[in-house]
């Protein structure tokens, strides 16, 4: 019998002490091979589908050699660990002892806690193999589950070979080798096996046929659409500043602008609803994305807000959400990319595959910063749903760069380009490019009081320059037409500055700074003259400037700026020339508010503005800068633009039982017989068809204007038959159907026509002096240019 004294029990103390870190360190073990555990085998086990219950295996699923391959592992690690342990123990415990005898003490509790804790590691292990003999089961019963449901399907589980699915095969062998490269394919039950690969491809994907062992009423189920909600005029914005959400000083700037013009708003939506009377309009659901705000476009935007940056884009931005909400129709507004994806039904991993729902929106606004994101990222729903987008696009894309493989092969291909959407789903600032929508935006609208008030308050010789940004005042040759202007008037600049006053704006101009919106419409309504320096080109600004009672006094470009010349263009999908800073104000609005000038010429400069001067004006604005002008034609884009259902054009050379065509009385163009049916689903209406044949190097925009007439490319359908040519007397000696972005056309010399062969190259833009056009043209509202006298 061993004698214990004090000095002993304190050994034992501190063995317990010492072995307390080797306790944690065998339950770190456990837990580790615990969590291990799980993870191998819900990475092996639980491979589900969407709808699979969470309990679910998946017999499918081979991998049961490496499931237990890894338990097998782990039950030989923890079984060496355990031995080395062991051996650690008795080395530790014999040195102890050997200690303790020199020093005549025993560590008698020392070799009891020792066994106990190799008996605790030694259960692990054995639980582990436990685990593993019997999961070892589980999965040979499942494989040979698996090779009999196999055996009854491999002739069902092969590519067939359907004329139906050409590309059936070929996508399969893609998926044989590349299925692994998405994480999305394993999220809708992708898998590896010749099964999952033709399940995939025939209920997610459409490139294969429905599998006939397969449950049908599953697939093909199609959630039940809601029921349609008559849209009502909304006169409270409170709303819409919450969805318009915050911590941007964009959307800042954007909200205090809704918020501003909220009385307006309300004004007009009542203006429009006694207009309309009792049209049904349905409420769409419209998801709003605005690209060029998200993060992963680099939001060069926001930061510039309150240092003079460019603000076109968040005023129209803003506009385009009232105005959809003051329709009545249901928003879902995102600035992340995030916010996208979620509200898309995006699933996890790089964009390879389709929404996981159907999309919920029935249009889609963004740009084209948001349009690339939303290709990335929906895969072929994208190309499913492409139809339903509308792309605000500020200067226009035309249908030469529109169309990827013509923009391709003829060099019209750039940066934001190639869609192949129709080119009316893309919706611009101004209706310079009639192949497009044009969306606009609103400018402040002044009743008749207000209107008397700044005729009594203007100062006569008061000028303010158009430029925010000190950049803008780099101009070459300002100092000289700016000494003219400075002799005859007083000029004022709103040029931002941190501390000094730019170097760039001349000592004799009073510069305020950056003025809040309102501050900078008071000195407008105090001014005579808005002076532009050539750029920024088509802004705002100067519908402003107008629309408080300014001349707006601009440069003459020659030659006229393009991609061809001027770097700001460059890359843009226009090959239109703009032969001013603001063509809009030139050719829609004109003297006496616009002057349009050329700078280098001094006494041309200083005769406009000595007339300037002696010239009344009172403040004018279009109609379709109005908030009911904006609102009566996005009012009539929802209801009557239809790029999903509508009927393709007939092929080229098609002709009609009865032709609809009649020659004008004039002989000069053709016109919409009467008596002739209307076609159905037509917008705008088929009988404000009027069609000429354009002059060698004319362009139809061009040919359409000279009749006071706007070109309407969706009439060339219509146009594009050999009847057209000989109701207008051409004499075609032969006849020829190709892709070119100016046919229909009338070739000389050679006397040969030429009709289209692609519907998305229809272009009212575009000229060559090898062929005279034939082109649609129609009527249009006073005031509203982008809707005919029947459009409403």
């Amino acid at each position: 019998m061993i004698t214990v004294n004090p000095d002993g029990k304190i050994m034992v103390r501190r063995c317990l002490v010492t072995l307390r870190p080797f306790r944690l360190f065998v339950l770190g073990i456990g837990l580790f091979s615990l969590c291990f555990l799980m993870t191998s085998l819900g990475g092996q086990l639980s491979a589900r589908r969407p709808g699979d219950s969470p309990f679910t295996i998946r017999t499918e699923v081979m991998g049961g050699p490496e499931s237990r391959g890894v338990l097998r592992k782990m039950s030989d690690l923890l079984e060496l660990m355990a031995k080395r342990m062991d051996t650690l123990a008795r080395l530790e415990n014999s040195s102890e002892l050997h200690r303790a005898a020199g020093n005549g003490h025993f560590a008698v509790d020392r070799s009891p806690a020792g066994a106990g804790l190799m008996e605790r590691i030694q259960a692990i292990a054995q639980n582990v193999s436990d685990i593993a003999v019997k999961v070892d089961q589980i999965l040979r019963h499942s494989l040979l589950l698996h090779s009999k449901v196999s055996e009854g399907r491999r002739d069902q589980c092969e590519a067939p070979s359907d004329p139906k699915f050409p590309d059936c095969s070929g996508k399969v062998e893609w998926m044989r080798a590349r299925w692994t490269s998405d994480p999305c394919y394993a999220f809708f039950g992708v898998d590896g096996t010749e099964c999952s690969f033709l399940i995939y491809l025939s209920e997610v994907e459409w490139f294969c046929p429905p599998l006939p062992w397969r449950n049908q009423t599953a697939t093909q189920r199609a959630p039940k659409p809601l029921p349609k909600v008559q849209a009502v005029f909304r006169s409270n914005l409170s709303h819409l500043l919450e969805l318009m959400g915050s911590g941007k000083e964009s959307l800042i700037f954007m909200k205090k602008r809704t918020k501003r013009l909220t009385a307006q708003w309300a004004l007009a939506a009542q203006r429009l609803a006694q207009k309309l009377g009792g049209v049904r309009r349905d409420q769409k659901q419209i998801l709003v994305h605005i690209g060029f705000l998200t993060e992963e476009s680099g939001d060069v935007f926001s930061p510039r807000v309150l240092k003079g940056g460019p603000l076109g884009e968040m005023v129209q931005w803003a506009d385009i959400l009232a105005a959809l909400y003051v329709l009545g129709h249901g928003l879902r507004i995102t600035v992340s990319l995030k916010e996208l994806q979620s509200n898309l039904g995006v699933p996890p991993g790089r964009g390879s595959c389709p929404l996981t729902v159907p999309l919920p929106f029935d249009l889609v606004y963004t740009d084209y910063h948001g349009l690339q994101q939303m290709k990335q990222h929906m895969g072929l729903s994208f190309k499913k749903y492409r139809c339903r987008i509308r792309v605000i696009d500020t200067f226009g894309t035309e249908p030469a760069y529109n169309h990827e493989e013509y923009a391709t092969l003829h060099g019209y291909r750039t940066n934001w380009g190639y869609w192949n959407l129709n080119p009316k789903q893309f919706m611009t600032m101004f209706p310079h490019t009639p192949d497009n929508s044009f969306m606009g935006f609103v400018s402040e609208e002044l009743n008749e009081t207000e209107k008397q008030l700044i005729k009594g308050g203007k100062a006569s010789n008061m000028a303010v320059v158009y430029g925010k940004e000190a950049s803008i005042w780099k101009l070459q040759g300002k100092e000289k037409f700016l000494s003219i202007l400075n002799k005859y008037m007083e000029i004022h600049g709103t040029v931002y500055y941190e501390s000094q006053r730019p170097p760039e704006v001349p000592a004799f101009v009073k510069n305020h700074g950056l003025l809040p919106q309102p501050e900078f419409q008071q000195l407008l309504r105090k001014a005579k003259l808005f002076i532009g320096f050539g750029f920024p080109y088509e802004g705002p600004a100067p519908l402003e400037a107008i629309a408080n009672g300014c001349v707006f006094l601009q440069s003459r470009f020659s030659p006229p700026h393009s991609s061809l010349n001027h770097e700001f263009f460059r890359g843009k999908p226009t090959s239109r020339e703009v032969f001013s800073q603001h063509p809009y104000a030139e050719n829609f609005i004109g003297k006496p508010h616009v002057w349009t000038v050329d700078y280098n010429n001094s006494e041309e400069f200083e005769a406009a503005i000595k007339a300037i001067m002696r010239t009344q004006v009172d403040p004018y604005l279009p109609y379709e800068y109005t908030c009911e002008g904006m609102l009566e034609r996005i009012h009539a884009y929802i209801q009557h633009q239809d790029f999903c259902t509508a009927p393709g054009p007939a092929p080229p050379g098609a002709r009609a039982p009865q032709s609809p065509f009649i020659l004008a009385p004039n002989a000069t163009h053709l016109e919409w017989a009467r008596n002739a049916s209307l076609a159905a689903g037509a917008w705008p209406p088929a009988h404000s068809l009027r069609a000429w044949l354009a002059a060698a190097g004319r362009a139809c925009t061009d040919a359409c204007l000279d009749h006071g007439l706007i070109c309407e490319p969706s009439f060339f359908p219509f146009l594009n038959s050999q009847d057209a040519f000989r109701k207008l007397q051409v004499p075609c000696d032969s006849t020829e159907s190709g892709m070119n972005h100016l046919y229909p056309a009338f070739g000389q010399p050679g006397q040969e026509c030429f009709l289209q062969k692609e519907p998305l190259l229809f272009s009212c833009a575009g000229s060559s002096t090898k062929y005279r056009r034939l082109c649609p043209c129609r009527d249009f509202r006073k005031g509203q240019v982008a809707l005919c006298r029947a459009c409403l």
